[in-house]
Parts: C-alpha cells; structure tokens; sequence
C-alpha cells in the first residue's frame, strides 16, 4: 500500500474538532442521571452538600466537553455550561412526568423504582431529555452522540432535536425511530417499532418540516408508520399496530390496519 493512504488516515481526524471520546460525553450523561434518580447509582449521597460539590464537578465535565466541542470562547463554554445545570430542576420535573405516564400507563410496571431502574424507553427518553436541552444550546454533534449512545443500548432511535412534550411513555420501545423534525404532545404513548418518518426529500429540503405532528393524548401502537411533515395525527386519537399513514387525520380518530388472516387446520388436509 502507498504512503498516501496512510496519511490520509493520520490526517482527516485532525481536520474535525477535538471532540472527546463518546464513550466519555455518554458516561458524563450517565452520572447525571444517576445524581437526578440515585436508584441508578452506586454513589450515596448523604448531604446537600455532597450533591452540590458533585453537580460542580459535572458542570466543569460539560464545560470541558462543550469547550473541545465547538469553536465558542471560554466564556461562551463556560456560560452554556453553568446555563444547563441552572435548567436541571426543569429537566428533573419533566423526567418526573415521564416516571408517572410509564408508571401509570403500564400494568406491568411494579413501582416507579423500577420504572427508573430497569424500563429502556425511560433511559432513553433520558438520554433524549438532556441531548435536546444541549442541541437547543446550538451545541454541535454532542447531542447526537447522546441519543445515538442510547439508540444502541435500547434500540430506540431519538433525534435530539425532536420536541416531545411531558408525559412521555415509551412501551417497551425497540424500533422506535422518532425523527429530526417531530413534534409530539403530552401524554403520548408509543409502542415497539413506531417510526415517525419523513418521506423522502431533497438534501436541499433539509431544513424543512419533514416529519409528522402528533398531538396530545395519542396512542400509536407497534409497527405503525407515519410519515411527512404536512402529516398531524388529532389529539385523543388512536393509530392501530401497522397503520401506515401519510396524511393528516383529525382528533379523537381511530385508524387502524385490516389484515385477512387465513386459518385452517393442517391436520385435516393430511
């Protein structure tokens, strides 16, 4: 092989920002969540304190993170650093409504502890939660690599840029993919296999709406699709399992998929 290829390799990491490893932006996300819901963690905390002293720590993580990240001064680091650990109370309320629409919207959910300590879609609604706050920061590419940390620990796929609103459940989960440009209600509920999608557009387009709205309320089952930006699924209404959909429908509908299922007996023809 010729040199040429070996510089190559050498040189086109150095032409992108110095960003950290994402396995150290995703362990600084895991020991947020873990101070926000200590069932998560392994570290007790036994005073106000010790709380305090360990959130500053994490808040010189992000600076470290933010500043090796993007081309902003230290100032601007260190402001959008301080900016998001003022804004955690808002995110640990709203992380809180999560815990009660999976609590209270699933019966095999046991207690809220194990809503925190073991359910996939609340680690990545998580994830999610704290990526979107960064990406609203205009923080590049560190978002992303939050959500995609989650996406490949629970296999569900959400942009960071998506705005979801409060009570948020997420049953079961794997498959979802809520894309770039969704906007989904409160009370929403998705199952396994959901895709809010966009059809497909010029990479010129890329700025635009592409995918759907889904108002308050909604209960979309697994496997459905919906897809386009123009697309709004009504609040209080119901998308049946493998619905595929690709226009708007008003509130307090039911869609659902018509399959003809054939049985018979194979004992009988043999």
């Amino acid at each position: 092989m010729e040199d040429h290829f070996f510089e190559q390799i050498i040189k086109n990491p150095l032409e992108q920002p110095n960003i950290p490893p994402n396995e150290v932006i995703s362990l600084w996300a895991e020991k947020l969540i873990q101070v926000l819901f200590p069932e998560n963690s392994p570290k007790v905390f036994s005073t106000i304190v010790d709380v305090k002293e360990y959130v500053a720590v994490l808040e010189l993580e992000l600076y470290d993170i933010i500043s090796a990240s993007c081309k902003l001064k230290n100032s601007e680091c260190k402001n959008a650093a301080g900016q998001f650990f003022e804004e955690l109370p808002a995110l640990y309320r709203v992380l809180n409504t999560d815990i009660v629409a999976i609590y209270e919207g699933d019966p095999a959910a046991q207690s809220r502890f194990e809503v925190i300590r073991t359910y996939p879609g609340f680690y990545a609604i998580c994830f999610y939660r704290i990526a979107h706050m960064l990406y609203n920061f205009g923080i590049p590419l560190v978002p992303r690599i939050l959500t995609e940390y989650a996406h490949s620990k629970t296999g569900i796929d959400i942009h960071p840029a998506a705005c979801i609103g409060e009570y948020f459940h997420i049953d079961h989960g794997t498959g979802i993919v809520i894309g770039e440009t969704s906007i989904i209600g409160r009370y929403v509920k998705l199952y396994q296999g959901v895709t809010l999608g966009a059809l497909s557009v010029k990479k010129t387009l890329a700025g635009s709406k592409r995918h759907p709205t889904v108002e308050d309320r909604v209960v979309i089952y697994s496997g459905a699709t919906i897809l386009g930006g123009e697309t709004i699924i009504g609040h209080d209404s119901i998308i049946g399992g493998n619905v595929w959909l690709t226009e708007s429908i008003p509130a307090f509908s039911t869609a659902y998929h018509s399959p003809i299922i054939t049985i018979r007996n194979h004992k009988e023809t043999n």
